[in-house]
């Protein structure tokens, strides 16, 4: 029987050839967090990561992946919420309807794994997901905000609470799109 590393756990699976690592996770082992959006690797709902990097899941075949290559979804980013960016999300109120929220969160995980400082335009271009509900704004600041607590983590300094974090970053412009 093949078999996934998915969370940190090798887990068995029983999948037809093609069948996408997306439909694995969430019709086989019950991790419902990544979601199905356009099945061909464009809107970013279905993002995970597979060691480390971010990839669309509803064209990845489940049989391409080893074993040995560690695929973490949203419910392997934090326990309880906790990650960085997951705090940051919430702290910013980022999502509206929630539905792309987990691909954007692993998306953004994994562009502040590679650039810990992302710049803007680093930002605009390592997240390519699609919000219907156009919380673009509010996804970089909180880009940013946990790019900030994660390198203050690095050194040593206290990590905000969830309130201070919403109370000394939130500054979005809706009406013209500005920066926050």
């Amino acid at each position: 029987m093949p078999k996934l590393n998915v969370n940190g756990k090798m887990l068995d699976y029983q999948a037809d050839e093609g069948t996408p690592l997306l439909w694995v996770l969430r019709e086989q082992l019950g991790l419902t967090g990544t979601k199905y959006g356009c099945g061909v690797a464009a809107c970013g709902s279905c993002t995970v990561h597979i060691d480390g990097v971010a990839v669309r899941a509803c064209v990845m075949p489940a049989s391409a992946m080893k074993p040995t290559q560690k695929i973490t979804t949203i419910e392997g980013l934090s326990n309880d919420g906790s990650h960085p960016i997951q705090r940051a999300w919430q702290a910013l109120d980022v999502p509206q309807c929630g539905f792309c929220q987990s691909g954007m969160i692993m998306a953004a995980t994994a562009l502040i794994k590679d650039k810990p400082n992302p710049t803007d335009k680093d930002i605009d271009e390592a997240m390519t997901n699609i919000c219907r509900c156009g919380t673009y704004n509010r996804v970089r600041s909180a880009i940013h905000v946990a790019a900030r607590e994660m390198a203050a983590a690095k050194s040593g300094s206290k990590a905000k609470t969830i309130g201070e974090i919403g109370k000394t970053t939130l500054n979005i412009d809706h009406t013209t799109g500005g920066k926050a």
